[in-house]
């Protein structure tokens, strides 16, 4: 898009306070020009039905009737050329995922800079991406946290996967033995050498591990 174009934005928050900050911030930039506002998901595709007109979305995540990330997958759906920008206070690894997975071109927190926000939406629209340097480090945490878990499972032997998945049905020690031939004696010390190898500290958290990674879809012949 050419650099002197006007960008039309519609603004997608349930909070009014910052829909106007937004739009303060914005008339320091010829650029940008929001010309639609919407409070839910459910109104921001309303408007998009009616107007063809619009290049760009800037969405929150937590809204009432559908979220944003609802949103941005029924825009990439319906609307594939209209670029969409995250803003939201959650940095949590699952929000991240969830909107990379939705396809956004960008995702930055509300307490950033005026300038950041003018250089994302520029990248954007010129058909680059922009992740904040916040959310690109919750990102590569959650490329670490799943490294070493998948480290963690590589450590485990098969017969310990067969104890943690007999964990998870929460039978006791003896009852494992039963069930696998083992002593109780032994299945102790499984159990000891799971909580080292997981990284955790109690039962339910080895029963946690599990689930998270799926150890009780783990089938060893």
């Amino acid at each position: 898009m050419d650099a002197e174009e006007h960008v039309n934005i519609l603004i997608v928050d349930d909070h009014q306070m910052f829909i106007d900050g937004i739009r303060s911030l914005l008339r320091k930039f010829k650029r940008f020009n929001i010309i639609e506002e919407a409070s839910s998901g459910r109104q921001a595709i309303e408007i998009l039905q009616q107007r063809d007109d619009i290049d760009l979305v800037m969405t929150d995540i937590s809204m009432p009737e559908m979220n944003g990330v609802e949103l941005v997958k029924a825009i990439k759906s319906n609307y594939p050329e209209i670029k969409v920008l995250v803003l939201s206070m959650y940095n949590e690894k699952d929000a991240v995922d969830e909107i990379i997975m939705a396809e956004a071109e960008g995702y930055i927190l509300k307490n950033t800079g005026k300038q950041e926000l003018a250089d994302a939406l520029d990248k954007i629209v010129d058909g680059g991406t922009h992740y904040s340097s916040q959310v690109i480090n919750t990102m590569f945490s959650k490329v670490r946290e799943e490294r070493a878990i998948r480290a963690n499972l590589q450590d485990l032997s098969e017969r310990e996967i067969e104890v943690l998945k007999l964990i998870t049905e929460e039978l006791s020690s003896q009852e494992i033995g039963d069930k696998l031939f083992i002593s109780k004696r032994t299945v102790d010390s499984h159990r000891k050498n799971l909580l080292q190898k997981t990284n955790t500290k109690t039962v339910v958290g080895l029963i946690k591990f599990a689930y998270q990674n799926q150890v009780v879809e783990v089938v060893k012949e």
